[in-house]
């Protein structure tokens, strides 16, 4: 089974690190992961223009195209996110509004893979419950089933405090006990529906 994993800061700093560790634990669950990371990375915002509707693609040619391949190919999908203006990245939102071109070419495409969230914040309370229902939402609209770690610290996903700090989030161990049970609950979830 293969988890995809979607880095989606303009950074290859925190995000990137809490994302890598969480496919990391994966593999060596015997998943094969893949990452995608959107620094560096051109998307363009979806302009809604209805063109994947006619035509079954998208008209805006860039960095997307890996996001679609491997969406197609994911059993499990694992959202990371910067938490900015109190929610999810500027780079998420582009990424999510444009797989609507994916549902052009097959509405049931995405439905039925299982998805979690990471949500990384500079303040303990920076925007990670917002940024992490904004992953939510967007799994159940596509039909994604989303995992969360449980009722007892990790209700919505992963959460981590990264203090803007590469080194302050490595000692996050509250941080690392919630994507621990959120990986824990979504492994469960890719045994018994995938």
């Amino acid at each position: 089974m293969m988890i995809f994993g979607i880095c989606a800061s303009p950074r290859n700093q925190t995000t990137e690190f809490v994302l890598k560790e969480a496919l990391n634990i994966l593999n060596k669950k015997s998943y094969e992961t893949k990452l995608f990371s959107s620094a560096g990375k051109q998307i363009a915002s979806c302009m809604h223009c209805d063109y994947c509707m006619e035509h079954k693609e998208c008209v805006i040619k860039d960095d997307m195209v890996e996001v679609y391949e491997n969406l197609k190919k994911a059993d499990g999908i694992v959202i990371a996110t910067p938490v900015q203006s109190g929610g999810a990245s500027a780079q998420l939102c582009s990424i999510m509004d444009r797989t609507r071109a994916l549902e052009a070419i097959d509405y049931n495409l995405l439905r039925g893979k299982i998805g979690m969230g990471i949500a990384v914040g500079g303040d303990r309370t920076g925007g990670q419950d917002m940024a992490l229902l904004k992953i939510i939402t967007y799994y159940m609209i596509h039909g994604i089933i989303p995992v969360s770690g449980g009722p007892f610290g990790s209700n919505l996903g992963a959460y981590f405090y990264s203090k803007d700090s590469l080194e302050e989030i490595r000692n996050d161990d509250y941080g690392f006990e919630s994507l621990n049970r959120t990986i824990e609950e979504f492994v469960k979830f890719i045994e018994k529906y995938i």
